[in-house]
């Protein structure tokens, strides 16, 4: 049962206030400022130089012909960030960008993730009060305490803003340094710039690589000057992406390119139906099969073949009859879901989360009441390469090859199946053929490793089909949404309950990854977006239902956000129809005490020609969402064709701090529109029996080239530390494209996908 808090925020637990207290008296690993940067940029030997390669740092290594690598503990899944992180330690170090390279980090604690952990903090994005600052703090210190080293949350930039160019400035010092003691002249007398070390009054440059290795005798520098903004000369500039290369010319390895020498292959199924078990397996029709290894129960809930290659491990698999106990949810619907979460809303009052004014005494005295109900269904990830890994157990050693957007986690997954230490499992990390957050998940590491068990060394490939993908996924939740308004003489809400029903996707993450740390306490990625409204609202309280279902659910690509912005802004619109005045004017006049809300809002509707007649039979909406420390504005200009959902344009602002490349940022936009946009017209996992209806991409389609609409982007200027990027685009469009639709046909649609009715 949920516990209702009193206070403006969630209560703290006693393990929060203790995490508090931990980083009020521990002093943080972040920020370290000028004094002593080693604390983030780490030790030389972090890096692992190989050969006549140089170690500056734990994040930069030197070669003899001037090449500049740069450790990248983040995945690359199509998002630039390997571009992003190594331009901040080019532009601190002064290299050219054609000499600088990227290479996987090791997995190492120096490499962790600390911005990850500020995503499950349950302030207000704005709130710099002493309790929120500690509990970020303690956050920050939780992602280096656990070694995180993860790809996810939009954080990866965010993250290595300040450590990435301390370690550049520090290889430069030291590059410095090391040639003034050479040419016997004062660091002042010297400059570095593209890559070379140059007397001020002339004479013979000396490069990087001659340098290099006296540098690395040299102690780490103490303090550091940091470039400002404008003596940058990469940060802001479209470079080109270091791994479209490879990606162009074939050469890129992916999870499913890995061959190492002596491999087998692995096709999986599991039980259909969640919480069902396997009750009996013949494996004989699968061995009869030439070239047919091994066929064998997984635990109680897979069956496997293992074959000489993918194709017949498939073959050998469509042959087996396993029979399963389906359990308790073999009569499981989607309605019954959704009853399930409606339930919620009379059983139970849920955790409050945010609370100011006293909105459920203005609403019982209200004349007159808005309310509505919204709803979502379950989505899967559907990323491009399906699930996959490669693993190989031999002389008490584990190797994974694995694309993984939690490298960290999976490991330790790895060894806790071999039965080894962590150390002892060695986590290669190729190209992602897209992650939106599945990939932080570690199922497919732990099954590969059990299979490589059972194969005598050998190395084994297991693939899972398209089917196995989108059936057996960690889903992105369904919810409920129930909202109550009342709005004063000028039309402007007065009060706003808003309650959200839905999985808890950190409980079933935790239970998942780390069980020992799963708490059954509020979580605030259910309710992200929902209860950190920008809006000025006297009376106002958010709180949350969490609901157990049966069906997995896990982190999509923007997570709660992903629904609470469809919720929060269509119920929005209701009121500024409902108050007869112009969607935007309306968010505009409650966002007078955020300038860079109204500012980002402008320019979305500026760029999608707001206030302008749209073309015969268009119409246009909007919407205003902030996320992952980024805003971001959308005008979507839509019509129906033939009773089907047209998108012609979207017009999209993004506030994300420094940019750092805006052909990645921009890039990034676009395809969080087209993956949202998806999900807002076709998305949707239904159930019948106990089992995933949809099976692969003609029963959960994606958007078509043919319907892809025009996409105008707008980057606004600003010198704040980055935001996030991967994620802020997709939560305003199902919103956008909702509202453009009442505009257009005076429906409201309150349910995700937007169908409307003839």
């Amino acid at each position: 049962m949920n516990t209702p808090s009193t206070s403006a925020q969630p209560a703290l637990s006693r393990r929060g206030f203790l995490l508090a207290g931990a980083a009020a008296g521990g002093g943080l690993l972040v920020g370290c400022g000028g004094t002593n940067p080693s604390t983030r940029i780490g030790q030389g030997s972090d890096f692992s130089p190989t050969g006549k390669q140089v170690a500056l740092n734990a994040w930069v290594k030197i070669t003899p012909d001037d090449r500049v690598i740069v450790a990248v503990p983040r995945s690359e899944m199509g998002q630039g960030v390997h571009t992003g992180l190594a331009m901040l330690v080019a532009d601190e170090l002064d290299a050219r960008w054609d000499q600088v390279q990227v290479e996987a980090a090791p997995i190492a604690r120096i490499y962790s993730n600390t911005a990850l952990l500020l995503n499950v903090s349950p302030f207000l994005p704005d709130d710099e009060g002493l309790l929120a600052r500690l509990t970020r703090a303690t956050l920050q210190n939780a992602g280096y305490a656990l070694a995180l080293q993860v790809t996810g949350g939009s954080s990866s930039l965010r993250d290595a803003w300040e450590p990435l160019r301390l370690a550049g400035a520090a290889a430069r010092q030291q590059l410095l340094q090391a040639a003034a003691l050479q040419l016997k002249l004062p660091v002042s007398e010297l400059t570095l710039r593209d890559g070379v070390v140059q007397a001020r009054a002339g004479g013979t440059p000396l490069r990087l690589g001659e340098l290099a290795q006296a540098a690395a005798q040299l102690p780490a520098p103490r303090e550091l000057r940091l470039k400002p903004a404008a003596e940058r000369r990469l940060i802001g500039q479209p470079l080109p992406r270091t791994d479209v290369p490879a990606k162009v010319n074939g050469q890129a390895v992916f999870g499913l390119d890995v061959r190492p020498p002596g491999l087998v292959y692995a096709a999986i199924t599991h039980c259909p139906v969640f919480g069902g078990a396997l009750k009996t397996l013949d494996p004989a029709p699968a061995l009869a099969l030439p070239g047919v290894l091994q066929a064998f129960a997984l635990g109680t809930q897979a069956v496997v073949v293992v074959a000489r290659n993918s194709w017949l491990a498939q073959q050998g698999l469509l042959r087996l009859a396993p029979v399963w106990d389906e359990g308790p949810n073999a009569q499981l619907q989607s309605e019954g879901i959704s009853a399930r979460l409606r339930q919620a809303f009379d059983q139970e009052e849920g955790t409050r989360f945010r609370h100011e004014g006293d909105a459920e005494q203005v609403l019982a005295q209200a004349k007159t009441r808005l309310e509505a109900e919204y709803e979502v269904p379950f989505l899967a990830h559907a990323a491009m390469e399906p699930v996959n890994c490669t693993a190989q157990v031999k002389g008490g050693r584990v190797t994974v090859w694995c694309g993984s957007q939690a490298p960290s986690l999976a490991r330790m997954k790895a060894a806790e199946v071999a039965g080894v230490d962590s150390e002892q499992v060695t986590f290669h990390v190729p190209f992602l053929g897209g992650g939106f957050g599945r990939r932080l998940e570690s199922d497919m590491v732990e099954e590969a490793v059990a299979i490589a068990l059972r194969t005598e060394g050998a190395p084994v490939k297991l693939t899972w089909s398209r089917e196995e993908d989108l059936q057996h996924d960690m889903y992105r939740p369904a919810a409920v949404s129930r909202f109550s308004a009342t709005l004063d003489t000028q039309g402007r809400p007065l009060a706003w309950r808003h309650r959200v029903a839905a999985p808890s996707i950190g409980l079933d993450t935790m239970r998942r990854l780390m069980p020992r740390l799963a708490l059954d306490s509020p979580d605030k990625n259910h309710i992200e977006g929902a209860f950190d409204l920008p809006y000025a609202i006297p009376h106002l309280e958010v709180r949350q239902l969490r609901v157990a279902t049966p069906v997995p659910v896990g982190s999509w690509r923007s997570v709660g956000h992903s629904y609470n912005a469809f919720f929060t802004e269509c119920f929005l619109d209701e009121l500024a129809h409902a108050a007869r005045q112009d969607p935007l004017a309306y968010r505009l006049a409650l966002l007078e005490r955020h300038p860079r809300h109204r500012a980002v809002l402008q320019a979305a509707a500026e760029l999608g020609n707001w206030g302008q007649p749209a073309p015969a039979g268009r119409a246009r909406g909007l919407a205003l969402h902030e996320s992952f420390g980024a805003l971001c504005a959308q005008v979507a200009e839509v019509s129906l064709e033939g009773g089907r959902v047209r998108v012609h344009r979207v017009a999209c602002a993004l506030d994300c701090g420094t940019v750092v490349n805006p052909d990645s940022v921009d890039a990034q936009l676009q395809s969080a529109i087209v993956y949202g946009l998806s999900a807002a017209l076709m998305g949707e996992i239904t159930l019948k029996n106990g089992r995933v209806e949809q099976s692969n991409f003609p029963s959960y389609d994606a958007l078509r080239l043919a319907d892809m609409p025009v996409i105008r982007t707008r980057l606004m200027p600003s010198d704040a530390p980055p935001g996030g990027v991967g994620e802020p685009g997709t939560p305003p469009i199902a919103p956008a494209v909702a509202n453009a639709l009442f505009a257009l046909t005076g429906q409201r649609l309150r349910r995700l996908p937007l169908r409307p009715q003839a």
